[in-house]
Formats: structure tokens, C-alpha cells, sequence
């Protein structure tokens, strides 16, 4: 039986992971994979043992936040500072191997300081640091100590105390109180259930996929301390089947934590027992809306149930529940083993800690990122995500998902927090952030999350079913050239209509990116409807594809690329678009080697 010393002497034993001889560590997430990140890795690997490379670790990792840098390889040796390589392939892990790893000669034109600043990771902790297929090296980083200091020093009203204090809020959608939610499950007796929220469906959001690939294990520990805070036994992690990597390496931290002992009967002697199973969703996003979870896990078709009563009093199989995501629950155990104070010295006054956000569309620098509540729109678009890509002016950012708003570019100071981001007519939902520059149009950007509702929706009550459908309708409408006068009008009326009928959450605030629209950007709606023409040139009904003659020389290039022969004239002749034929696909723009042809709004 795993005790409170051995424990102790495995994190002891595996404490210098980096000491131990040279560690190569690829970035071995959905990110780096899909950059390449398995070849490079599967290279190493033969190499290493081709040309019999002793005292070379080579271990897989998840990402450490710099997507658009994979694959990204680390390079530790025993005394000098790490190296780390980006972009790398089989021909630089090549280099690599001869120079860094035989010679000791960094390779300096593939190598890369990344920069961190104005980050505080929390969450993210090991995530591209340990292997996240062994439970010794989450040992190793204090992995399982906060289990066994609440096991051993806490009784679970102090640890529900303890949560509290550190004003931890849940990450996943509207932000509440993460002590409260537990406390509300421990009046009950009997059976009762704790659940990990991984059905993580917002376009454009990878924050809870990162974790579990880069470090399942906080996730299991954080569910066993919630399980003793109200006395339950049972676990289930609900994970989109869309997310093999995570799938994969959840399986294999459930086996381990069980054979280790951290997992399962009488868990460090103490009595308490805690197992954990996964449950397998078909990708619906109504299903991260927590009773539909619950639903689904029990066998039943992803559908939300009327509140009250609340899962902490009648949740999965009937019985008292607990939900929180997998953020949330990824920063339980550094509060406990670093205390509440200190993660409620991090942040605002009403929003506690670090929040994490997948950062991504028009900025340099896309990928995961970790900042301190407060922190504002501007320095995570300047600062962290290097500004916005080709030089082009900022324009909104989109976060909270399909249930969010868009925030305009004259609040890019205001600090990000629950009640701010609320107050803008957006939210912090479970972490997108979608930033758009002066070519996006708002009113497209209305229809793509209203688009993305309407397929999503249950079906289960009518406000969703039909006014959401009804919305994209008028909002397909304006895009086609097709706007009338009233047509904004209906469409407020039916927002905040939806909002208070809804029976969940993605229903009720499925209009959020309508009304944050209208709100900063009803001039645009007004454009589209008054004037026929889309400010942004992105609705192709308001377009007219010309060829310049000036420009133009003739080539043929563009008719024959031309899908529907919509462009007339024989080579050395003059050629003209038929707007009767034309698709406004585009393809004819991209092909010409002149750039003569032009696109502009319709006379």
C-alpha cells in the first residue's frame, strides 16, 4: 500500500529530472503533432538508438503554449540552461543530434529563447514540461501532495473553507464560486458524484484539450480533493472523443494513478477512496452545458434539465453532484499546497488568479496563454500576441465562444474579468479569444456563432429551436443583399426574447453576438440594409469581380481557372467577367500572376 513516505520518496527520487544525464523533450500535443512533431520525435528515437547515444532521455510533452512555433524541441543538459528549438524537422533534428547532442554545439539558427512576460502560469504548470504518460515526473513537480496534505491535515469543511478563500471562480462559463458549488453537495448523505467538464466545444478553444494532454494527472488529483471535500467516491471525466491525445493519455494516468495506489480503495492509508471513469461524448456542444452532461453520461440523449434542483442537490443517477471544468480543477492543488492567500494575491478584487485563453485569428502570435485577471485586452493582443497580423488595425475581439460577445477596439484597455467582460456584453465563457482586424465584418461574424447554435441546439425547448433559426434567417438575409428596414429590429426583439425563455444556458445566451454587435457596430447592419454594400468586402453578394485592362495582359490564366467559364475572351484578347456567371469564388483573384482583377461593391 502506497503510504504518506513512500510518497515522499518517489518525489524525492524523481526531483532532478534534468539531472540525470541530457533530456530531449518534444512537444507531443495535438498542436505539434500536427505540425509534424511525430516525425521529429519517432527520428530522434532511432537515431538515438542507432548511433547508441547513451545518457539521452527522449520524452514526449504536451504544448507549452507557442502553437505557431511547433514542433518544438527542448534541449536540457545536466548544468547548462535549456535550448529550446522551434519549427523543427527531421532534417534539423539531424543537425541537432550531430551538433548539440555529440558535440555539445547548440545549433543557434534553430533556436529560440521563448518569452513568457506578463504570463503567470497556474494551470498550464507542467503542461510542456513533464511527461504527461508518467505519474513519477507529476510526482516530481509536487504532484499528489496536496491530495495527501488535505488527507492528512485537513478535515473537509477546512478544505471547502480553504477553496473559498482563494475566490476561485469556475472557468468554464459564467465564473461561480468553485467553495460555494462544493459546499452546496456536502448537506447530503448517500451516493454522490463528482464530474470533470472536457466537453469543450467553442470554436477556436483548445485551453482544457492542452491540459489534459500536457497534464492529465492535476486533473485526477483535483477530482479526488473534491471528492473528499464532500464525500463522494465516484468520478467521471466527460471528454469529447473528438480529442484522441487526451483520451489516450487520461487512459493511461487512470491506470497508473490506480496501480500507484492514488486512485482506488483506502487511497495513502487514510481510508478515504476515490476512482475516476471516462465517459466518451459525440461532440455535441449542448453537452457542455452541465445537466445535458450529466444526461448523456447516464446514457441518455444530451439534453438540459430545468433548475431547480441543482445538481449539488439531484444531479447524475439523482443524486447529489458536483461539475467542474478542466481549468478549474487544474488550479486546485497549487491553492492548497500554496495556500489561499496566495492565489487570491493574484488578480482583481472580484476575479481571483489566472485565466487561460487560446488566443488565436488575427495576431502574430497564436497560441495558449495564462494571464492574471485584470489583465487587459491590449496587452494580451500587443504584448503577448505580438499585434495584429499584416499590419492591419484592430477591430474586436471575440471571447466566451458562441455564448459571447464581441469586445470593439475602443475597450481594448479595459481589464479582463468576469464582471467587465459582462458589462461589454460579452463573457468570460471557457477561454477563446478570437481577435478580428478591420477586415472582418460584424455582421458575418454574427451569422458564423449563430450559424454554429442553430446546428448545435438540442431542439428540446422552442426558444432555442425556432428563434435561433429565425435569427439566422434575417442574419443570412443581410448578408445576401437581401436586408430590409425592420430587420434589425426583429432581430433584438427575438435576442431578448431567446435570452428569457431559454431553457439553458446556450440558448439564453446564444444572442450575445447579436446584441454585441448591434451594440458597437449597428452602422455596419445599417451599411449592409440602407446602403447595399458590406464595409469589410467579406459578404460576396455586395461584391462585383472587374477585370482592370490596364493591368491586365492577357494571359488567359483566369478563364481557364474560372469554375463556371464566367470569364469571356480568347488569349491576346480582351477578357470581362459575366456577373450572371460568376460564383465570386475567388479563384480567379488568387490565379491572376498581374493581380488585374479587382473586387468592389455593386453600383
Amino acid at each position: 500500500m502506497l503510504t504518506f513516505e513512500k510518497l515522499e520518496q518517489i518525489r524525492q527520487e524523481n526531483s532532478n529530472l534534468n539531472q540525470n544525464g541530457t533530456r530531449v523533450v518534444v512537444g507531443m500535443a495535438t498542436c505539434g503533432m500536427a505540425a509534424g512533431a511525430k516525425a521529429v520525435f519517432d527520428f530522434l528515437k532511432q537515431e538515438i538508438e542507432t548511433r547508441g547515444l547513451t545518457g539521452i532521455t527522449l520524452v514526449p510533452s504536451g504544448c507549452i503554449g507557442t502553437c505557431s512555433l511547433e514542433p518544438i524541441v527542448d534541449v536540457y543538459v545536466p548544468g547548462q540552461e535549456k535550448v529550446t528549438y522551434i519549427q523543427v524537422t527531421p532534417e534539423k533534428a539531424q543537425k541537432i543530434i550531430e551538433e548539440h547532442l555529440i558535440n555539445n554545439r547548440i545549433v543557434d539558427e534553430y533556436a529560440k529563447k521563448l518569452e513568457f512576460s506578463n504570463q503567470v502560469r497556474i494551470a498550464l504548470r507542467n503542461c510542456g514540461i513533464i511527461n504527461p504518460e508518467d505519474i513519477n515526473e507529476y510526482i516530481a513537480r509536487d504532484g499528489y501532495q496536496a491530495l495527501a496534505k488535505v488527507l492528512r491535515e485537513m478535515t473537509p469543511q477546512e478544505l471547502i473553507d480553504e477553496i473559498k478563500k482563494s475566490g476561485l471562480r469556475g472557468r468554464g462559463g459564467a465564473g461561480f464560486p468553485t467553495g460555494t458549488k462544493w459546499s452546496f453537495a456536502t448537506s447530503s448523505s448517500g451516493q454522490k458524484y463528482v464530474c470533470c467538464n472536457a466537453d469543450e466545444g467553442d470554436p477556436g478553444a483548445y485551453m482544457d484539450r492542452s491540459i489534459l494532454e500536457g497534464d492529465p494527472h492535476s486533473v485526477l488529483e483535483a477530482m479526488a480533493i473534491a471528492g473528499y471535500a464532500i464525500g463522494s467516491n465516484q468520478g467521471y471525466i466527460y471528454v469529447r472523443a473528438e480529442y484522441p491525445v487526451a483520451v489516450k493519455r487520461l487512459e493511461i494516468a487512470i491506470k497508473q494513478a490506480r496501480e500507484t495506489g492514488l486512485l482506488g480503495e483506502n487511497i495513502l492509508g487514510t481510508g478515504f477512496s476515490f476512482d475516476i471513469e471516462l465517459r466518451l461524448g459525440a461532440g455535441a456542444f449542448v453537452c457542455g452545458e452541465e445537466t445535458a452532461l450529466m444526461t448523456s453520461i447516464e446514457g441518455k440523449r444530451g439534453e438540459p434539465r430545468p433548475r431547480p434542483p441543482f445538481p449539488a442537490v439531484k444531479g447524475l443517477f439523482g443524486r447529489p453532484t458536483i461539475l467542474n471544468n478542466v481549468e478549474t480543477l487544474a488550479n486546485i492543488p497549487p491553492i492548497i499546497l500554496n495556500g489561499a492567500d496566495w492565489f487570491a494575491g493574484i488578480g482583481t478584487e472580484r476575479s481571483k488568479g489566472t485565466k487561460v485563453f487560446a488566443l488565436v485569428g488575427k495576431v502574430n502570435n497564436i497560441g495558449l496563454i495564462e494571464v492574471p485577471m485584470g489583465t487587459t485586452l491590449r496587452t494580451v493582443i500587443e504584448k503577448i500576441g505580438g499585434g495584429i497580423a499584416g499590419g492591419k488595425k484592430f477591430k474586436a475581439a471575440q471571447t466566451g465562444g458562441p455564448s459571447g460577445g464581441c469586445i470593439p477596439a475602443e475597450h481594448i484597455d479595459t481589464p479582463i474579468e468576469y464582471e467587465t467582460l459582462i458589462e461589454l456584453g460579452s463573457m468570460m465563457g471557457s477561454g477563446g479569444m478570437i481577435v478580428m482586424d478591420e477586415n472582418n465584418c460584424m455582421v458575418d461574424v454574427a451569422r458564423f456563432f449563430l450559424e454554429f447554435t442553430v446546428d448545435e441546439s438540442c431542439g428540446k425547448c422552442a426558444p432555442c429551436r425556432i428563434g435561433t433559426k429565425r435569427m439566422l434567417e434575417l442574419l443570412e438575409k443581410i448578408c445576401n443583399n437581401e436586408g430590409e428596414e425592420g430587420d434589425i429590429e426583429a432581430l433584438e426583439n427575438l435576442a431578448r426574447t431567446i435570452k428569457a425563455g431559454a431553457l439553458c444556458a446556450l440558448g439564453q445566451t446564444a444572442p450575445n453576438p447579436i446584441l454585441s454587435t448591434l451594440r458597437y457596430f449597428r452602422e455596419e447592419y445599417d451599411a449592409h440594409i440602407k446602403d447595399r454594400r458590406c464595409p469589410a468586402g467579406i459578404c460576396q453578394a455586395f461584391m462585383h469581380y472587374v477585370i482592370n485592362q490596364e493591368k491586365c495582359t492577357k494571359c488567359h490564366i483566369c478563364a481557364r481557372n474560372c469554375p463556371t467559364k464566367a470569364i469571356i475572351g480568347k488569349p491576346k484578347e480582351k477578357h470581362t467577367i459575366d456577373d450572371n456567371l460568376c460564383i465570386k469564388c475567388g479563384l480567379c483573384v488568387t490565379k491572376c500572376p498581374q493581380k488585374a482583377i479587382e473586387k468592389t461593391h455593386k453600383n
